[in-house]
């Protein structure tokens, strides 16, 4: 994509934004930051990305005021500034992270116990190994040899690759943010979103009435259904009766949500989404298939839905799983970050995550409104490797900004949760502030 060189980066993504929701821009708007505004120090333009993610919600929602780039930049990392009774959590398990092979490097994620287990089983590895097993079993295989055997298990692991901007080039003729119109039989009454009071004004709570299920995970997806809470939705959390969210997580990004646990094929289920006026899907596309919860499914039995997708590889890899540091290392954006060329490096945020959930949320505001002014149901898609694939076509810094010191006490809040003083970032939209998490679980599954 050719952009202006006019235009910032922050503004460059603020026009796609724009153009992918059909949204006429403000001509005294442009999204301009100076660059390296949110500290943020990458070599790539992630400060740029967040801040535009961010500010497009509040463009679009008609917040007043501008994100402030130190509360963007701790908003991003909210997983290091999170403490419960004053403890930070144990964010990584040691099954997570690069490994040298003989040939190269790998990455894999086993913060899950089930990942961990199966990627344990894919090399050949008992319960009590620590890191050092892994690092013996990885360093004796090659790095096709050792993503082979740990997928094959059914773990997650990836190779760090080299950028490949023919493929990136490609994935940017595409939406960032994609928009399908499902046309519904028989029109559906909605809350009148984005409501403004007598003064013509925006109130503090644009979503009130509407209600969101979340059916989401890891980061992206809460993120986005945080935002909604944020701004006045009712958000209900459904997660299967098997598999636990870790606690930290969801204290990270479940505010203002309610949370239960409920098998996605019971009865129950289906009468929740009848009532919903958003879903919010973050699970593989080929899995939401078999529970007959992909978009199209749900636009045929409830007629009038918004419907938000995220995945970790696009529609082009529906079977695939993946975390957004899956996705740094095989797009090339770790070794962009590489501090001397040979070990991989990280983006200073999980960027890829957070842009994602901020994004998908501006998306969702907007077609609220398309919704209840024309009906019918609509669908909006975005995956890690597409927010990736921007990134990578951002203008660069030759060396990264000097990290600067923020203080974090303005911008963190503190909250009571189940007897637990738990300590979290503060919104990156300006104006607005969390309300409490509930402990992941802890609600019955009803609006």
């Amino acid at each position: 994509m050719i952009r202006p060189p006019s235009l910032s980066p922050a503004a460059s993504i603020l026009r796609r934004v724009r153009a992918d929701l059909g949204i006429v821009a403000d001509a005294g708007d442009h999204g301009d930051i100076p660059a390296g505004a949110v500290p943020l120090p990458s070599r790539l333009a992630v400060g740029d990305l967040a801040w535009a993610s961010v500010r497009a919600c509040g463009l679009i929602v008609g917040l007043d005021g501008l994100p402030d780039p130190d509360r963007v930049a701790v908003a991003y990392r909210s997983d290091r500034v999170l403490t419960v009774d004053g403890t930070p959590p144990d964010v990584w398990s040691v099954y997570s992270g690069f490994w040298r092979t003989a040939d190269g490097w790998v990455r894999t994620h086993g913060n899950y116990p089930h990942h961990a287990r199966r990627l344990r089983d894919g090399l050949g590895l008992g319960a009590d190994a620590d890191a050092r097993g892994v690092r013996t079993a990885i360093l004796a295989l090659t790095s096709r040899e050792a993503v082979d055997r740990i997928t094959a298990a059914r773990g997650l692991a990836v190779p760090v690759r080299q950028e490949d901007p023919r493929d990136d080039e490609r994935q940017r003729t595409t939406p960032l943010l994609a928009v399908d119109r499902a046309p519904s039989p028989a029109p559906r009454s909605r809350p009148d979103t984005l409501r403004h009071d007598a003064r013509g004004s925006i109130p503090s709570v644009p979503l009130a009435g509407v209600r969101v299920l979340d059916l989401t995970r890891v980061i992206a997806g809460p993120v986005c259904t945080r935002t909604l809470a944020l701004l006045g939705a009712d958000v209900l959390r459904i997660d299967p009766p098997r598999l636990a969210e870790p606690e930290w997580q969801h204290l990270d990004t479940g505010h203002g949500k309610r949370s239960a646990v409920l098998d996605a094929r019971s009865g129950r289920f289906e009468e929740l989404l009848a009532a919903a006026d958003v879903v919010v899907l973050g699970y593989r596309p080929a899995a939401l298939d078999r529970l007959g919860l992909s978009p199209s499914d749900l636009a045929a039995r409830h007629p009038g839905l918004v419907i938000a997708q995220l995945s970790a590889w696009g529609d082009d890899e529906p079977h695939r799983a993946g975390f957004d540091s899956l996705v740094q290392a095989e797009s090339g954006i770790s070794m962009v970050e590489s501090a001397d060329g040979e070990r991989p490096g990280a983006l200073p945020a999980q960027a890829l995550d957070h842009s994602a959930g901020y994004l998908l949320a501006a998306a969702v505001i907007d077609l609220l409104e398309r919704q209840r002014r024309d009906g019918d149901s609509w669908v909006v898609r975005t995956s890690l490797r597409r927010i990736a694939a921007e990134l990578l076509g951002m203008p660069r810094n030759r060396h990264p900004e000097v990290e600067r010191e923020i203080d974090l006490s303005a911008h963190t809040a503190t909250f009571e949760v189940g007897g637990h003083r738990v300590s979290t970032a503060r919104p990156a939209l300006p104006g607005v502030e969390f309300a409490a998490p509930h402990l992941w679980g802890s609600d019955q599954p009803v609006w």
